[in-house]
């Protein structure tokens, strides 16, 4: 199987030591059936030869910007024009940097911004730098303009730490290549909506109580689902991430506007992925000013947040409904009680003690439950990964 004969694929190669494993990629393309390209940054060149890849991919290695004197040719609007798809791997900070921003120095980048392909980009570096603000705020912008990011795994890296932002494994760069060529029609015509991020409420004009969800999981629903081809309204609390392109996005902020904002767009729709972290509890009382420091402290009486998805699932007839659950404890119990309080076709169980798992990362471990047969333990995957799955018992349903 080749599922990628005849395709036209641009490898660039940034200034990371891990750029020796672009050999590797490389030949894993080949093995698909791949013609591959490859240009790479002046740094790059420091850590593996040209000569290296020129003897693999049969073709010369562009890192010159600039043609020779008296040529005309304009290399990288060439260059750009030849692919069907470009990869880089490794991206270094810098790189990922002036991607985002529109900037372009070199021959790489001017590649990059020149094409009109898709593009897969693979990180690589150290722990500081990939957590770095900066470098977060600038990936998730590159997400939203719906760039394919293939996530740093956790292991050794060059300095002797140990953390995330180790390259992805060539193969995994290599299948994420395969399935950003993937196109799909599954969801054309249907309508999902999906909650996201969290919600707020106040206790006085300054301060508010909330959660620590960032919003990661339902915006890689969101993004998957528009892969397939559905029309997404992305019903959202709070977040730093950018919205999918293409998604019609409801902004909220309480637990009221959420349950408003839901419902008006629940009619309809084909289906509901609930996976904001709705608040239980909100103040009783919202002070009209600010409240004053005091040594005798501070009481808050909290009273419940009414649970809407209760009434949603109740009313849902044909839509199918997707819940989540974050758990600390006695996970599938909790799980399958919510299964069925809450009348939804699929829960996903979320154990928040497990490593990888979570908010604020773009990994998670999740169990999927049904009313019928045995729960589906995933391993730690990306957040875009479990996005799939949940999308594939979407699939199901409608095939059913």
């Amino acid at each position: 199987m080749m599922p990628l004969r005849g395709k036209r694929i641009l490898l660039g190669v940034s200034g990371s030591v891990a750029a020796y494993k672009a050999v590797e990629i490389l030949r894993g393309l080949q093995r698909r059936g791949a013609d591959v390209q490859v240009a790479m940054t002046e740094v790059a060149t420091k850590f593996v030869s040209t000569l290296t890849f020129e003897a693999l991919s049969h073709r010369k290695v562009h890192t010159e910007l600039f043609p020779e004197s008296g040529d005309p040719d304009v290399v990288h609007v060439r260059v750009a024009d030849w692919p069907d798809l470009m990869v880089v791997a490794p991206a270094t900070a810098n790189l990922i940097g002036k991607l985002a921003n529109g900037l372009a120095d070199d021959l790489l980048t001017c590649t990059l911004l020149a094409g009109d392909c898709p593009l897969v980009v693979a990180p690589a570096m150290e722990s500081s730098m990939y957590g770095h603000p900066a470098v977060q705020k600038n990936l998730q912008h590159l997400r939203g303009r719906g760039v394919h990011l293939v996530d740093p795994e956790e292991g050794d890296l060059a300095s002797g730490h140990s953390g995330i932002g180790r390259l992805a494994d060539p193969e995994i760069i290599v299948t994420a290549v395969a399935d950003a060529f993937k196109t799909s029609d599954d969801f054309t015509g249907k309508r999902i909506v999906i909650t996201a991020g969290r919600t707020e409420e106040d206790i006085d004009p300054v301060r508010f109580i909330t959660n620590r969800s960032t919003g990661k999981m339902g915006y890689a629903v969101a993004e998957r689902a528009m892969r397939r081809g559905a029309e997404v309204i992305l019903v959202s609390g709070p977040t730093n991430l950018d919205a999918p392109v293409g998604a019609k996005v409801i902004p909220v902020r309480t637990v009221s506007e959420m349950q408003k904002a839901t419902g008006e767009v629940f009619d309809k729709a084909d289906a509901l992925i609930m996976t904001a972290a709705v608040l239980d509890f909100r103040p009783e009382t919202v002070a009209p000013q600010k409240i004053k420091k005091s040594a005798d402290g501070l009481s808050l009486n909290l009273i419940a947040n009414h649970d809407f998805l209760v009434d949603l699932g109740a009313e849902k007839r044909q839509r199918i409904v997707v819940g989540f659950a974050m758990e600390t404890e006695n996970g599938l119990a909790n799980a399958r009680r919510k299964l069925k309080e809450k009348h939804l076709d699929l829960i996903v169980l979320n154990d928040l003690t497990v490593a990888g798992a979570g908010f604020g990362v773009d990994t998670n471990v999740v169990t999927l439950l049904e009313s019928e047969g045995e729960p589906i333990s995933l391993p730690k995957l990306s957040k875009l990964e479990v996005a799939d799955r949940i999308l594939d018992r979407l699939e199901s349903y409608w095939a059913g």
